[in-house]
């Protein structure tokens, strides 16, 4: 009889560990999501204005505030498709086809265009992290389709977003069966609310592994395009950023570590009116202000404020 009590209460024990284990490790991504009118009204005051089409979703992980505008509506990733590119690799290096300590060869068939990675000569060793920080830190275009590649090409990335919940983020160039989609959209295309949650996995440890989502995250807070959002939070506060420009679009996808909170948000534009390749680009402006915005939004107890003149620190014209 002993024994049979032991037995039932050992499995108990177990049965309840596991639900514990279960709360814990889904309480991290799921929580409430609460439409937040305030927010919403100061969105579309800042949007307004705006000459062209642009989207937002916001999204306060720890309080499950959101606001959105257009947040379903398709617009160019510009180069925050290198998120998705950057999952795909990190996907391929968890399945052992790729390491990220393994040393590749640069050949100038590779070359896109004269940025760090195109400017190597021919036979060129650089280790594959290398390419990731060059990728995802000065956003080289070169590094980035050579990723593209190493991952399997477009075709693979599509297959991990769709598997993902990612239905509408697609890479477009270079991928078979895309061209129409990448005459309207060029490299890639999404929206406002699924790169935003892209951001959110990688960060929530849900993307891969956690250990991959992790690195993922690290080599995302080392952001060398830091004149839009980024100038409008405190430089002692973390962040993961992801900024994207062609010539009738801007957009950032951005995850805040905020001191009452953690939240992400991004902004697209489309069919600007203004396509100069200036710090005041109304693109540029009006990612400035949402993320002025936000951050005063969920802190405000600070009083932080951007230094006068932190507009002469923007980074050359990509």
């Amino acid at each position: 009889m002993t024994s049979r009590i032991i037995r039932i209460v050992s499995l108990i024990v177990a049965f309840v560990s596991i639900l514990l284990l279960t709360s814990c490790t889904s309480s991290q991504s799921i929580v409430k999501q609460q439409p937040d009118s305030r927010l919403q009204q100061k969105l579309e005051e800042i949007f307004k204005v705006f000459k062209g089409d642009a989207g937002v979703y916001v999204r306060n992980l720890t309080t499950g505030q959101t606001a959105a505008i257009h947040p379903d509506t398709l617009f160019p990733t510009a180069s925050m498709v290198k998120v998705p590119i950057l999952c795909a690799v990190f996907d391929k290096i968890d399945k052992g086809e790729l390491k990220y300590s393994q040393e590749l060869l640069y050949r100038d068939s590779l070359k896109y265009d004269d940025g760090v990675t195109g400017s190597f000569r021919d036979s060129t060793k650089i280790v594959l992290s290398e390419v990731v920080m060059l990728m995802i830190t000065l956003s080289d275009n070169t590094a980035s389709l050579w990723l593209q590649q190493l991952a399997g090409t477009g075709a693979t990335i599509n297959d991990w977003l769709e598997r993902n919940g990612f239905h509408q983020t697609r890479v477009n160039s270079r991928t078979p069966g895309r061209e129409a989609q990448r005459r309207i959209y060029q490299w890639g295309q999404t929206t406002p609310r699924e790169m935003a949650e892209v951001m959110a996995m990688i960060y929530e440890e849900r993307a891969i592994t956690p250990d991959a989502s992790e690195q993922m995250f690290r080599v995302l807070s080392k952001p060398y395009w830091d004149g839009e959002a980024l100038s409008q939070i405190p430089p002692t506060i973390h962040v993961a950023s992801k900024s994207g420009a062609v010539n009738a679009s801007k957009s950032e996808v951005v995850l805040v570590n905020g001191p009452s909170g953690d939240y992400v948000f991004c902004v697209i534009t489309k069919n600007q009116q203004d396509q100069r390749w200036e710090p005041d680009n109304e693109g540029y402006v009006l990612i400035r202000h949402v993320s002025r915005m936000l951050w005063e939004y969920f802190e405000p107890d600070w009083k932080w404020k951007p230094a006068r003149g932190f507009e002469r620190w923007a980074k050359p014209d990509r």
